[in-house]
């Protein structure tokens, strides 16, 4: 029970659980009352040393004063953090509000003095540092702007701590000490510091799951069958090279071996003399947490949970499976599962089957991970048909790694995708994802990921609205279009199915990325050949003519061929084509004169090769390998049973290769001097003061981190909660429209949204209110005619459709004259909200949004305004901010663009002034969070120049920025 220090409330939302450098577990706290124990037992532990280091002198203990100084805080100008493992501290740091003499004081004094103090054993393990990131984020929400650190010169490893942190510091020596002085606020250094001690973190996290010394199953059954003793027989068949535990409580006493395995046997984990790294745990949910708690106790560094009976089966399941992660996590274990099918490593050096896959892949170069056991039973046993190669050689479909999660309630993708960044055995990531817990951080790891290697995912559960019922994930509604775009935009490689997964992992794996969209097609059927043809124009590929060597072509002419088209500039890629024989030949022969073409392409740019054939396995399997035995070294082809299929494959290479060439010069986000970000930001506090009493929150910051060193404590976070925003609409647009009933905030006048806008280059056509027919005519007087009318309410807003709309109204009869025939067609003129506009000049009329997700952040929207965006979804979206890259490939990714570029003999439109547009509300929104939705409708682009016809906004409580806090695990 942990009781609130002094007068405010414990700030629950600080709280937050780290991966740390040696890829243990840790939780970040706040320290309380209850805390005094624990903090006199964790300095009995610190060395003479690290106590002189924090208090500059010998101190053996802490007096009853210290105790108290040190549980008792007010956490807005007193904060003491702790980091835990089990029920015990491991490092603690804490800051106090100084005034500019260094004494104590209250906000708004700015500033802090920081210390730190680490227990001996874990120092080392990345401890301090990520107390420094948390305690950080909680000053920083406290309204404290700098930190303050004296350290002796000696205590090399917590100067090292805060030198290293990334932020922008001085440095002072004086009466022997060091000062350091640094700011708080996040710079491009120090997120980069944070995210790359996050990925090795959590790599190094994964990497202790994957290749373990030791395993012990625990519910191995004492007869054949059975989930545990199917998988203890699967890690010996496999080869593993490590030692392998039977733990069983029914085992007899007296039984030390479990045969016919010849493994030891043990009635429980605290049998076992020898450290344990791993713990396969298959036995019935209610016996998971005594399991557990002795796993912790033997000092296991992780579980892979093949039980099930957990958040798949309803509100008492989804309890014991956050109980099974917070009790692991306690321990410092990560945890895959639970509903887990299990891992594979097939590295020489492990040859891991922690699974129930009956046998261990054959090793290769692609990473696989999935969140269905079902699908990662039917992606091994796919990948291996397709040739999972030779003992001798790596197959064209091996695997390297695979981890199927299950209900992943610790260990997601977002963790595989930081080891497989830089683990030099996977060339492809693939990935089955039914879930994207955190999507904002999903596309930043995708994005790095891509830079390197290839990442193809296959999305589930689409079109349910959400997440299988295992998955305890936090809720979003975007939209599956705008889910495919945020991945294409980050550079995954998205398929629509498990198949399609497979084909493009294998090719890519095989095969260099082409140059270009040429491919050459030669094969033995004219038929086969303009299918494959048809088939590439069908993916935006161009394609040259099909050379057909007829029928009755031989091997060796296939072999030339195909020499000649990898050496000709005229192509990027060669897909070979091949039928049957119907007399003598050899598919054998056929495959060894592909490869050796393919190995002896001649100078310049290798070129990636595909062959589909019509009913020729053999050549399939000589292709890949697995039918002799070719000299290492020797280049495999990829074969596809239909010319569909391979096209397909070779088309999401050449996108991806085209986006690796994109992403390696970045587009910029640019600056434009008429922006006034200030006086935005003083229009914004002022406008929404009156819904700040709706915020109730946990606070801004999230929590994370990890550490070392000695020195003192402080906290941070908020978890994976978020705030107030509007969420994301169904329609296939980027976020629901501002006039959603989506989220608390306040819904903006036409004039403070034009005035917002304004502050950032955006006018808006003026409209005037023309609550009568005379003052319409004045209306349209004072902008001058032609003018349009149009009604205001919401039911009728941007609906021409419905004939409410009246253009080019050149005089005041014509005017009056419409205003006659909208009230009598469509109502009372107080029910419309009629209004007068200046008329704009002809153009295409778009639709411009931004919209806060609270998973995702910001997302712009754009695509043509009425019946391509609303009824075909025709809309392309993007995360803020843009870059002047990504608003050109907005405008130009929609099917509609062509209407943009002069389609059918019209006009070009002016969209360098509609990029411009993109840029300047991207910036608005990435600047002031409180903009949590936008909508331009409609923006019409004419030849020179665009004119916004009509705008609106939502105001609200910023969300955390997740992205931008200290590193966390997910709390859902």
């Amino acid at each position: 029970m942990r009781s609130p220090s002094d007068h405010h409330a414990y700030p629950t939302h600080w709280e937050a659980d780290v991966v740390l450098r040696d890829g243990g577990t840790a939780q970040i706290r706040p320290i309380t009352t209850d805390d005094a124990q624990r903090l006199v037992s964790f300095y009995e532990r610190v060395s003479d040393e690290s106590k002189y280091y924090r208090f500059f002198a010998p101190y053996p203990r802490l007096s009853d004063r210290d105790v108290h100084r040190f549980t008792h805080h007010d956490y807005v100008d007193r904060v003491g953090l702790a980091a835990t493992v089990g029920d015990e501290f491991i490092a603690t740091v804490r800051y106090d509000r100084i005034d500019a003499r260094g004494m104590p004081a209250a906000a708004p004094a700015d500033e802090a003095e920081v210390a730190f103090l680490v227990q001996d054993a874990h120092q080392g393990r990345g401890v301090a540092s990520a107390l420094l990131e948390h305690i950080a984020a909680v000053a920083r929400e406290r309204g404290i702007r700098r930190f303050a650190a004296e350290v002796l010169p000696a205590n090399t490893k917590m100067i090292k701590v805060f030198t290293d942190a990334g932020y922008t510091q001085k440095r002072s020596f004086e009466d022997g000490v060091v000062r350091l002085e640094f700011d708080l606020e996040p710079t491009d250094r120090s997120l980069a510091v944070m995210r790359g001690r996050e990925q090795r973190a959590e790599a190094r996290s994964v990497q202790r799951l994957l290749a373990p010394g030791s395993v012990a199953v625990i519910g191995t059954s004492r007869t054949p069958g059975g989930v545990g003793r199917t998988v203890l027989r699967n890690l010996l068949d496999g080869g593993f090279t490590g030692r392998v535990h039977a733990v069983n409580h029914a085992f007899p006493d007296d039984m030390e071996r479990l045969e016919p395995e010849g493994v030891p046997a043990h009635r429980s984990l605290r049998a076992i003399e020898e450290p344990v790294d791993l713990a396969v745990v298959a036995v019935p949910a209610e016996r998971v947490p005594a399991v557990v708690a002795e796993c912790g106790d033997h000092g296991v560094q992780g579980l892979v949970v093949l039980s099930a009976g957990y958040a798949e089966s309803g509100r008492e399941g989804r309890d014991r499976q956050r109980d099974l992660v917070r009790q692991a996590r306690s321990h410092g274990m990560r945890v895959i599962g639970p509903n887990a099918f299990g891992v594979i490593n097939t590295a020489e050096g492990v040859r891991l089957n922690a699974s129930l896959s009956p046998q261990l892949p054959n090793p290769g170069r692609l990473g696989l991970f999935t969140q269905s056991g079902a699908i990662g039973i039917a992606l091994l046993s796919g990948l291996h048909r397709r040739g999972a190669g030779l003992a001798s050689l790596a197959g064209i479909a091996g695997i390297s790694t695979f981890v199927s999660a299950g209900n992943r309630a610790d260990v997601s993708g977002n963790d595989l995708l930081q080891y497989w960044y830089d683990d030099p055995r996977t060339d492809v990531v693939l990935m089955y994802l039914e879930s994207i817990g955190n999507p904002r951080k999903f596309t930043r790891l995708a994005r790095r990921t891509a830079a390197v290697k290839p990442v193809v995912v296959v999305k589930g559960a689409r079109h349910t609205g959400s997440a299988p019922t295992g998955h305890a994930v936090p809720t979003t509604r975007i939209p599956d279009a705008t889910v495919s775009d945020l991945l294409r935009q980050a550079g995954v490689i998205r398929v629509d199915t498990v198949t399609e997964l497979a084909d493009a992992g294998v090719l890519l794996a095989s095969q260099p990325l082409p140059a270009g969209p040429r491919v050459a097609i030669l094969g033995n059927s004219e038929s086969l050949g303009l299918i494959t043809y048809d088939a590439c124009l069908t993916e935006g590929l161009r394609p040259l003519p099909p050379h057909d060597l007829t029928t009755a072509a031989a091997p060796e002419d296939f072999r030339r061929a195909l020499a000649e088209a990898l050496t000709d500039d005229a192509s990027d890629a060669v897909v070979v084509t091949a039928i049957p024989w119907v007399g003598d030949g050899s598919a054998r022969a056929l495959a060894t004169a592909v490869r050796e073409a393919a190995q002896t392409s001649g100078p310049g740019p290798a070129k990636p090769v595909a062959v589909v054939h019509l009913e020729i396995q053999e050549l399939a399997e000589a292709l890949a390998g697995t039918g002799g035995e070719p000299a290492p070294g020797t280049r495999r082809i990829p074969a596809y049973p239909a010319a569909e299929r391979a096209v397909r494959a070779l088309a999401e290479a050449v996108r991806y290769a085209r986006w690796r060439q994109e992403a390696a010069e970045p587009g910029r986000v640019p600056e434009y001097d008429d922006i006034d970000e200030a006086g935005a930001a003083a229009d914004i506090q002022v406008l929404l003061a009156p819904a700040e009493g709706t915020r109730g929150g946990a606070g801004e910051g999230t929590s994370a981190g990890a550490g070392e060193g000695a020195g003192g404590e402080t906290g941070d976070g908020a978890g994976d909660r978020t705030s107030v925003g509007a969420e994301s609409g169904a329609s296939g647009t980027a976020g629901a429209g501002p006039g959603d009933d989506v989220s608390p905030g306040v819904e903006l006048s036409a004039a403070d949204t034009q005035r917002l806008l304004a502050r950032y280059g955006v006018s808006v056509l003026p409209a005037l209110p023309a609550p009568d027919p005379d003052t319409a005519v004045r209306a349209a007087e004072r902008l001058g005619f032609p003018v349009a009318l149009k009604p205001t309410a919401p039911h009728l807003r941007h609906r021409a459709d419905l004939g409410g709309v009246r253009l080019e109204l050149g005089g005041e009869p014509e005017l009056r004259r419409a205003y006659a025939e909208l009230t009598d067609y469509l109502g009372r003129p107080e029910e419309l909200g009629l209004v007068v506009q200046r008329m704009a000049p002809r153009g295409v009329d778009t639709v411009v949004r931004a919209a806060i997700d609270p998973a995702a952040g910001a997302v712009l929207s754009f695509g043509l305004a009425g019946a391509p965006s609303e009824l075909l979804g025709d809309t392309a979206h993007g995360l803020v901010p843009v870059t002047g890259r990504d608003a050109a490939e907005l405008i130009r990714s929609i099917r509609t663009a062509p209407l943009l570029f002069g389609w059918r003999g019209s006009k070009p439109v002016d969209t360098a002034a509609l990029e411009e547009l993109l840029l300047r509300v991207s910036r608005l929104v990435d600047d002031h969070p409180e903009m949590v939705a936008v909508d331009l409708e409609p923006v019409v682009v004419a030849q020179h120049g665009l004119s916004v016809l009509g705008a609106s906004a939502r105001l609200a409580p910023p969300p955390p920025r997740t992205d931008l806090g200290p590193r966390h695990m997910p709390a859902y």
